[in-house]
């Protein structure tokens, strides 16, 4: 491990407390659906760089038979000894026997929420009436075709009596960010989980679903059946750790645990370590 690594990333002095330094590095093929990636991608150089692992990386919705979703890569046999993906996509492959029963570790919880072009009005959705409304008025409508899509096309969207009159203009995305789709105009307003929508910079994040209509998601980690390995189980512990929580947070997902406290201020007197 590169000292001077350490001395300009201290997030990594604290990732150590939470990981048993490896004899050897290993290879650790992951696999994960959109919700987690903002946290995913920060949190592995980091985890990479205090292990000396390498994670490869691959991507796909939590659910649906499109392509590449996660679903469909494991049918193909495509190879990966972790899952990362919305607990209830998690649990079905627990079902089929493509992921290990009892490696279920649950990193984050997720909320629905809705995005605009930047520079166009945003909606009120603040209530249900409001969301209701902003339904109708709206000229097209794109949500995910992954956990939160499932959720608006099978559940939320008929609770509120307007499935009927909006199927015309409402568009399941396959294979590609909502964010993207409303970003190029394709789209007047778009729902997905809160943590793919924040990343957009050409949209205007307008807030998530009412609470009484929201659906809590937990992005969950799972190993792949026959592959459990002590590294797989080092990367998961560490996703789901006090020391990741923070980074988790900052991407708009709530950590199931609780973020590390900051390091305390040194002593009066005391010079400050580098």
């Amino acid at each position: 491990m590169k000292l001077n690594i350490l001395a300009t990333r201290p997030a990594l002095l604290v990732l150590m407390l939470w990981l048993a330094a490896p004899a050897q590095a290993d290879e650790i093929r992951v696999i994960t659906s959109g919700g987690f990636t903002a946290a995913y991608q920060q949190l592995v150089p980091l985890y990479e760089a205090a292990t000396q692992d390498h994670v490869i990386t691959a991507y796909g919705a939590s659910m649906g038979n499109a392509p590449d979703s996660i679903p469909s890569r494991l049918a193909r046999g495509e190879t990966f000894d972790v899952v990362i993906l919305a607990d209830s996509g998690l649990e079905k492959l627990v079902s089929e026997g493509k992921v290990a029963a009892g490696s279920r570790v649950d990193l984050a919880r997720s909320l629905i929420g809705m995005s605009v072009r930047k520079g166009t009005p945003k909606p009120d959705i603040s209530t249900t009436e409001a969301l209701t409304q902003t339904l109708l008025n709206a000229k097209s409508i794109a949500y995910s075709a992954s956990a939160s899509g499932t959720y608006l096309s099978g559940e939320l969207f008929a609770r509120l009596g307007v499935a009927d009159k909006i199927k015309d203009k409402a568009r399941k995305i396959y294979s590609e960010r909502v964010g993207t789709v409303v970003a190029r105009g394709d789209a007047e307003i778009g729902f997905q989980q809160v943590s793919e929508l924040l990343p957009f910079k050409e949209l205007d994040y307008v807030g998530p679903l009412p609470a009484e209509l929201q659906q809590k998601v937990y992005f969950s980690a799972g190993t792949i059946a026959g592959r459990q390995t002590p590294a797989s189980s080092r990367f998961v512990r560490f996703l789901a750790s006090p020391a990741a929580a923070a980074m988790v947070s900052s991407t708009g997902l709530e950590p199931v645990a609780t973020p590390l406290p900051p390091p305390a201020p040194p002593a009066l007197g005391q010079p400050q370590k580098p």
